[in-house]
């Protein structure tokens, strides 16, 4: 064995992969060649003459390609794939091929092999397919250290999923206020995960051995509301048959959660605001106050501060909810967080249906983070769930999944060929990350994540050009 570069450690913390290739072949001209001329291309290389010794230096955590030969000594590249994959099947391996050996490959590429190359190439004719494996092997990676961080961090980052800044900044925010009693409003759009937060600040609480008590405002009718939020007593109205604990009551000692805040009706808004400052309710048919303690979280999706100046949502309630407001950001200011989302949310749903997985290929991830993602998480969660239970290529079920519901990630154009929907898709991509980072390639990289040559060429391909330099 011959080792120019080591493969490198991962971080879990920040992913940062260099290009690392393994060659295996038993011979030595092509061995020494394709390393030269792969270093050249700003790979980390690790040559091997037997593949069995390839084989006890590699594990789950290679962060590279294997680029073998099929015909070797000893051990067979065959075999050897076979062998590398059945201890990670999401190592990229590229077949070295002689003319007669293509069935044989394409064989070996129908067990999961990523691809195939025919003898004689020139070397730079593989860069490209390597930079694809690479590309995937990263993301595959960055997954993994990503699930790695919500396991070792406890149960704020597994409940509350993303490596996003948006996401962080929350996660923060939550840490922070949680051990307080202060109340909480939490705000944010359909979809986005308030009742998850408002759970995740109880547990993290004093109270976390009590109840948390979750109400939907929104659901409850009119009038049925005040018996449900303060109880009543046995005969208080007609159907009145037996003493009911109200919602709040029920709370005691733990977590009321009210949500969509602002469906409450302006009468019940003044009774509530009296229980939070008197600390004690009064259940209709009484006149014997119950003394409550809780912790109040609310939620909304609407602007509180504009319901207050249509006079639908009581001003001096809002001064009491929101002692510290926590706002949620819509999935589509989180894009870092889709594909880890969509890959955790479809595994669960492919091990709850019994059905199989396929991991998203680069372009996917692509159009999931173009999508606008109206539904916030929610509708990612259903589009993963949908995405497992379809039939057909992961190409063939997302055009099933955003039929009529993908603008942003398709042109407008219908009749347009499948290559100009594809050049206009990237030109879009690309260009709205190049505004959105001022020109800063490096940025864009990382965004888009693409490596620096792929870019550069699409680029130029597209007759796009940055304002600013690196």
């Amino acid at each position: 064995m011959t080792t120019t570069n080591l493969a490198p450690t991962q971080n879990a913390e920040d992913v940062q992969i260099t290009p690392h290739i393994i060659i295996v072949d038993d011979d030595e001209a092509m061995r020494v060649s394709l390393a030269q001329w792969l270093e050249l291309s700003d790979f980390a290389v690790t040559v091997y003459e037997d593949a069995r010794e390839a084989l006890r230096d590699i594990n789950p955590d290679f962060a590279g390609v294997i680029l073998t030969d099929v015909k070797m000594p000893k051990l067979d590249g065959i075999t050897f794939t076979r062998s590398v994959l059945a201890a990670d099947p999401d190592i990229p391996i590229i077949l070295m091929t002689g003319h007669g050996d293509v069935p044989m490959a394409v064989e070996a590429m129908k067990s999961g092999a990523y691809d195939f190359v025919e003898k004689p190439f020139e070397p730079k004719d593989i860069v490209e397919s390597l930079e694809r494996a690479i590309e995937k092997r990263r993301l595959v990676i960055e997954n993994r250290n990503l699930r790695r961080q919500i396991a070792s961090r406890g149960s704020l980052d597994s409940r509350l999923i993303g490596n996003s800044v948006p996401m962080r900044n929350l996660k923060d925010e939550i840490a922070n206020i949680a051990p307080t009693e202060v109340p909480v409003l939490i705000s944010g759009e359909t979809g986005t995960g308030k009742e998850l937060v408002a759970r995740a600040i109880h547990d993290l609480s004093d109270r976390r051995d009590e109840k948390f008590v979750a109400v939907n405002c929104a659901a409850i009718p009119e009038s049925t509301a005040e018996s449900e939020l303060f109880g009543h007593e046995k005969g208080a109205f007609t159907g009145a048959a037996g003493q009911r604990i109200g919602w709040i009551e029920h709370a005691i000692g733990g977590t009321l959660f009210l949500d969509e805040i602002s469906s409450m009706p302006l009468a019940l808004q003044a009774k509530l605001l009296r229980v939070i400052e008197q600390r004690e309710v009064v259940r209709l048919g009484s006149n014997a106050p119950v003394k409550v303690d809780f912790r109040l979280i609310c939620a909304t999706n609407e602007d509180l501060v504009a319901a207050v100046a249509e006079r639908t949502f009581r001003e001096d309630l809002l001064f009491r909810i929101n002692t510290f407001e926590l706002s949620i950001a819509p999935l589509r200011e989180r894009q870092d967080d889709v594909a880890l989302l969509f890959d955790i949310f479809a595994e669960r749903a492919a091990e709850r249906f019994e059905r199989p997985y396929e991991r998203l290929t680069p372009l996917l991830i692509g159009q999931l983070r173009a999508h606008d993602w109206s539904g916030n998480v929610r509708e990612l969660k259903n589009m993963a769930e949908r995405y497992v239970l379809l039939v057909g290529s992961p190409e063939e079920r997302f055009k099933r999944l955003f039929k009529g519901g993908f603008e942003t990630a398709t042109p407008q154009t219908s009749d347009l060929a499948l290559a100009d929907q594809v050049r206009e898709f990237e030109e879009r991509v690309i260009r709205d990350a190049l505004d959105r980072h001022d020109g800063n390639v490096k940025s864009v990289m990382e965004e888009l994540d693409i490596p620096r040559r792929t870019l550069n060429e699409k680029m130029k391909k597209l007759n796009i050009r940055r304002d600013k330099p690196v």
